[in-house]
């Protein structure tokens, strides 16, 4: 394949899903359904936090940024997939490309570590309830989630970086919705040994740390939770935390359904298609989640509904 030097006159190809002209109104109309949702859903948690006084802790100030970065996540992918179907032009541009690669790894990273930081808020909350106010202040609570953005910046910039130096080949085409890390970095003519393993590197870091925190305060929950001696207070205390596992539950099957699909299929397609799971499907989920489990957030959602209406 021939190299391409000028990367300011770059196009990428999304083909997308389906190249059936048939099936574009359906795939358009379902993810500006769900995306939709997604928007609305997230903002109406962060709406209900923020006017309700009760709801001004950390697990829901956590929350409420999770929320944001769900929408924000969704918004790096699919509006550009619904304008170029409404326009029929499957083109990105190269520094287009990359933005949206930036992007989705900040926010992709930012869920990672919220769901990290929202279990260790759940371990202290069940594990150590007479310090929970005194360790999880203010002060604590800004750091975990400005050290969040710090790394996930840090770690979308280092990857983008890595892709400018790369030259690309006359195949443009990426078989996939969105401008993917991996998808992108084989359409190159350069030797990417070094970005490999930069990338794997990093992701496997990123993604094992946050990981085994998650475990590691959930194993310390159960342990708290088998030593209550009622089952009311057992419940209460799963309560406080099966919402939070739910969300984690559904983020890591689905994040390792996409791998695992790609590495068994070895089709592109179907990852991009099991990639719809945790880039469009958790983040539309997860206000439905927290809040038909969770009482005090119906409660607060029907207070500002009534105020709306």
């Amino acid at each position: 394949m021939e190299p391409r030097n000028n990367t300011r006159l770059l196009e990428f190809v999304l083909l997308g899903f389906s190249q059936d002209p048939d099936l574009q109104p359906v795939i358009c109309g379902l993810f500006l359904s769900m995306y939709l949702i997604t928007v609305a859903g997230n903002l109406l948690i962060i709406l209900a936090i923020i006017s309700d006084a009760n709801l001004h802790t950390p697990m829901y100030f956590f929350l409420s940024n999770l929320s944001f970065v769900d929408i924000c996540f969704t918004s790096t992918t699919v509006p550009k997939m619904l304008v170029n179907i409404q326009t029929k032009r499957k083109t990105i541009r190269y520094a287009d490309c990359i933005t949206q690669m930036y992007f989705f790894l900040v926010f992709v990273e930012l869920d990672n570590f919220l769901l990290a930081v929202m279990a260790y808020d759940r371990y202290v909350a069940i594990c150590h309830p007479l310090h929970y106010t005194s360790i999880m202040n203010r002060r604590l609570c800004g750091f975990l989630v400005l050290v969040s953005w710090i790394v996930s910046v840090l770690h979308a910039l280092l990857q983008s970086m890595m892709v400018l130096q790369l030259s690309f080949c006359t195949d443009l085409e990426i078989p996939h919705f969105f401008c993917e890390l991996n998808q992108v970095a084989q359409l190159t003519c350069s030797d990417t040994f070094l970005n490999d393993v930069v990338m794997y590197f990093a992701l496997v870091l990123l993604a094992t740390v946050p990981l085994s925190g998650i475990l590691y305060s959930y194993s310390k929950i159960v342990s708290s939770i088998r030593a209550i001696s009622t089952a009311q207070g057992k419940y209460k205390a799963f309560s406080t935390c099966a919402s939070h596992l739910s969300v984690v539950s559904l983020f890591y099957c689905t994040g390792l359904g996409v791998y695992l699909s790609s590495a068994v299929s070895h089709s592109s397609q179907a990852s991009a298609t099991a990639s719809v799971m945790y880039t469009v499907v958790t983040p539309m989920l997860n206000p439905f989640i927290y809040s038909l489990r969770n009482k005090d957030v119906k409660r607060a959602l029907k207070r500002l509904l009534v105020g709306i209406l």
